[in-house]
This record gives C-alpha cells, structure tokens and sequence, in this order.
C-alpha cells in the first residue's frame, strides 16, 4: 500500500516540468540558510532544535522533490547549463 504510493507521487512529480523542478531545487536553498541561523536567536535550546528540525527537513524535502522532478536528463541540463555559464565567465562580477 505504502509503496504504491510512492510510486504514484514519485511518477506525479516526474510529471513536472523541468521549470517547476529547478525553482523547487532552489527553494532549498533558503530553508538551509534559516536552518542554521536560526541558532542565533534568543530562545531556548529546545525552541532551536525543533526549528532546526523542521526547516532542515524542509530543505531536505525541496532538495529531493526538485531532484525527483528533475530526473537524470535534467539534472544533467542544469548541470551543463552551469558549466556553460562558467566557461563563458558570465558569473565574473563587473
């Protein structure tokens, strides 16, 4: 039964689109970034690592839903898409 459903959410979500799959890729990002600065904050150690809890899970879940969406060809795109900037140096700052 739990299998089944995997099955169908992973194939729902390799229905997407390539778009869809890299902005939830970079939706992880942020929930990263938050997961550890929010030591930071006033609250007690038991707050911290509730909250720790919840966006490091959040993150890890954006992480692995926008690598579902994106597949292997995808990921292969962005990644080629990546190496084309580089070697193009349109991420040299002006």
């Amino acid at each position: 039964m739990i299998k089944h459903l995997f099955n169908k959410i992973k194939t729902w979500l390799q229905s997407l689109s390539f778009r869809t799959g890299v902005i939830v890729l970079l939706c992880c990002i942020p929930f990263y970034i938050l997961s550890f600065a929010q030591m930071l904050l006033p609250i007690s150690a038991a707050a911290k690592g509730v909250l720790w809890t919840i966006l490091f899970g959040l993150a890890k879940t954006c992480q692995y839903g926008g690598l579902t969406i994106l597949g292997i060809e995808g990921y292969n795109r962005l990644k080629n898409w990546i190496k084309r900037r580089k070697d193009d140096g349109v991420d040299e700052v002006y």
